[in-house]
């Protein structure tokens, strides 16, 4: 049985790098994590770094008093007077990039949901707040009230610890988030090959008139497909860390952030990336092995890839917090188990509990397309 199962699992691996899709799925695509993390962090950069008479001509219909004209000055706001239609107008036509109308003691700040408004916005709230302030003050200091017995009755101090830099955790999630994507895509291409791909071609009726049994065949293309996929896995996961690691030296948004993982994250890293390998593996060779040729097997692969990958963007955007329930959830608890890790506060239940859970569902993927190899209607096209 063994020599068997090592019979097919040579030829299959042996076929695979002979094939340069294969070879291009499995060693190309890794290669776009690096693109994926420089080129949002310079983004991100550019975002950040952005000059402020890009965003800093604020309309106002109303005549600012003298301390606000000090407060708008330091606030390096360049105001322009209208009334309230005209200022909607030069807003339309780009004139000026946000606009502040007054009525009575209420102000409102009008824009639209974009970068510029965005921008704009927080100079317009700094400049309203600081004046805000100022009007407290004074009115707590004519009623002969103390000041620092009102305004400071509770002390705020910040202790951000530097995993919490925001793009620093946004781009490295992500990059784990890419890493899944990798290595769906890269389990496709030869799990189709090796099933529709030889129906198409005839070569699986020739294998299946040597004496081996269906379950050596089928554990021989799941091995080496998941080898494919554990290859692009951890060659995505080499990528990753040195991408960060360019990237911390390379872009200020990061500069008090810690981008690099412990050991103890990387191999829990690379624990979940095997997992993942087999069991996206094992779902692939399941589908294709359906199918009755190439083509075929492509168009029923392709809603796996956004299945796999629309969990993981939905939790990383809710900002779900991992829990046994979910570490046992199929695409969900890797992605859980990927941003613990990123975050240094993973559980080790919540690992071992998304191990059984994928090795119980490989086990019932595994059976049924073994099942699967023993119908003449599914194996054969004619």
């Amino acid at each position: 049985m063994k020599s068997n199962l090592l019979f097919v699992l040579k030829k299959e691996l042996r076929e695979m790098f002979r094939d340069k899709k294969s070879l291009a799925m499995m060693l190309i695509i890794p290669f776009m994590i690096p693109l994926l993390v420089l080129g949002m962090s310079a983004l991100f950069e550019a975002q950040m770094n952005r000059d402020i008479s890009e965003y800093n001509t604020i309309g106002i219909n109303y005549e600012p008093e003298k301390v606000e004209q000090e407060i708008i000055k330091n606030t390096n706001i360049v105001t322009v007077y209208d009334t309230k239609e005209k200022l909607v107008e030069k807003y339309n036509n780009g004139e000026i990039d946000l606009y502040i109308t007054k009525e009575n003691n209420n102000y409102t700040i009008n824009g639209s949901d974009n970068e510029i408004s965005s921008l704009a916005t927080i100079l317009a709230e700094t400049y309203l707040n600081t004046y805000k302030e100022y009007l407290q003050n004074e009115y707590l200091i004519n009623n002969n009230i103390d000041v620092n017995n009102v305004l400071n009755i509770i002390n705020i101090n910040k202790n951000i610890s530097e995993q919490e830099n925001y793009f620093a955790n946004y781009i490295t999630v992500y990059a784990f988030l890419f890493i899944i994507m990798a290595i769906t895509v890269s389990a496709t291409y030869p799990a189709t090959d090796a099933t529709a791909g030889e129906k198409e071609r005839g070569t699986l009726e020739t294998l299946l008139t040597f004496p081996i049994k269906s379950k050596d065949i089928i554990l021989g293309k799941f091995f080496s497909v998941s080898l494919s996929s554990i290859i692009t896995g951890i060659i995505s996961l080499i990528l990753t860390i040195v991408s960060l690691f360019i990237a911390k030296d390379m872009f200020t948004i990061y500069q008090n952030a810690n981008l690099m993982l412990p050991l103890s994250s990387i191999i829990y890293a690379i624990v979940t990336i095997i997992a993942y390998s087999l069991l996206i593996s094992g779902l692939c060779i399941a589908i294709a092995s359906k199918s009755k040729s190439f083509k075929e097997a492509q168009s029923a692969l392709t809603p796996l890839t956004f299945i796999s990958f629309f969990p993981s963007m939905i939790a990383f955007m809710v900002n779900l917090e991992n829990s046994a329930i979910y570490s046992i959830i199929p695409f969900l608890n890797y992605t859980m188990i990927f941003t613990d890790l990123v975050n240094g506060n993973f559980d080790i239940l919540n690992i071992v509990l998304m191990l059984i859970s994928t090795v119980v569902i490989i086990a019932i993927v595994l059976k049924v397309i073994i099942k699967q190899y023993k119908s003449e209607n599914i194996l054969f096209s004619n």
